[in-house]
């Protein structure tokens, strides 16, 4: 269909040549597409993928050999702001897939690609820093945190595949979102809390990312709030990572700030069930008083 507003003051030929431009354009959209050819926002999920894979990469080489060599110090926090970037850099692109996927096209590949580059992402890569966490952090227990880390990995397979199989009302996620949850887990290592209260919180972190709790989906004002966060909690890590003055105060601020974020859904839900328990009690009592 072609908008007749758009064609006014147009020439007969600049007229068809639009409409042919047009006509052309909706049979490429309409056109069965190779199961194998990529979409735009397929080619954002694989820069989720590779993002995913670069954290990996920057905390073995920044934060693991230098502990294992004794070599530490700032290139640890370096690697550690690296990684985290990158990570953040994945969730910019995880969020920009699915909007492109809506306004343009998606591929036969789109859901089965996003839910393995999340997998790496906000799965792999969030298990493994906490597990590095165990190893270089003063008082820590190996074990235990290899323990939370293979938590963590296991909501996350859980979590992505209960979202393939399982259809929920439009507008929510049920359980934490895997960025969000890979996020917060990130946001507890960079505070570096006592070991078993950081495990703790990491722990109630992975369950969270399976329990039935209702998380509004990023869309419209609450997408342009996410991408606006991201860019902010990037901005902290830079400072911190260059030892800018008040860098620390900035990441442990963002931290905290995305703690606060990731608790405010369920606390939101305890709310609202003790509000309901509280006005059926009400209603039993008024009732009572009237018969």
């Amino acid at each position: 269909m072609t908008d007749p507003e758009t064609l006014v003051g147009l020439s007969e030929s600049d007229e068809t040549e639009l409409r042919r431009r047009r006509w052309a354009r909706d049979r490429e959209l309409r056109a069965p597409r190779s199961p194998q050819a990529l979409s735009t926002a397929d080619f954002l999920t694989l820069g989720n993928a590779v993002c995913g894979f670069l954290a990996i990469y920057s905390i073995t080489t920044n934060m693991l050999i230098p502990h294992i060599n004794g070599t530490g110090g700032g290139v640890v926090r370096h690697g550690a702001a690296t990684a985290v970037t990158l990570l953040l850099l994945g969730s910019m692109c995880d969020l920009f897939d699915g909007l492109v996927a809506r306004k343009l096209r998606s591929s036969a590949l789109g859901a089965e690609l996003d839910n393995l580059a999340d997998l790496i992402s906000f799965g792999i890569a969030p298990a493994y820093f906490v597990a590095v966490w165990g190893i270089v952090s003063p008082g820590s227990n190996q074990g235990l945190s290899a323990f939370i880390a293979l938590t963590v990995l296991l909501a996350v397979v859980l979590r992505l595949a209960r979202f393939s199989a399982v259809k929920m009302r439009p507008g929510v996620f049920q359980g934490m979102p895997c960025p969000m949850g890979a996020m917060t887990v990130i946001a507890i290592v960079l505070l570096d809390p006592p070991f078993l209260a950081g495990l703790l919180a990491i722990f109630g972190v992975a369950y969270l990312m399976v329990s039935q709790v209702e998380y509004p989906k990023p869309q419209g004002l609450l997408a342009t709030a996410t991408l606006a966060w991201i860019v902010v909690s990037i901005g902290c890590l830079a400072a911190w990572a260059t030892g800018l003055p008040g860098g620390d105060v900035l990441m442990h601020v963002g931290a905290i700030a995305q703690i606060a974020l990731a608790a405010m859904a369920p606390l939101l839900v305890i709310r609202r069930k003790v509000g309901q328990k509280v006005g059926d009690v009400r209603a039993r009592r008024a009732e009572s008083r009237s018969c």
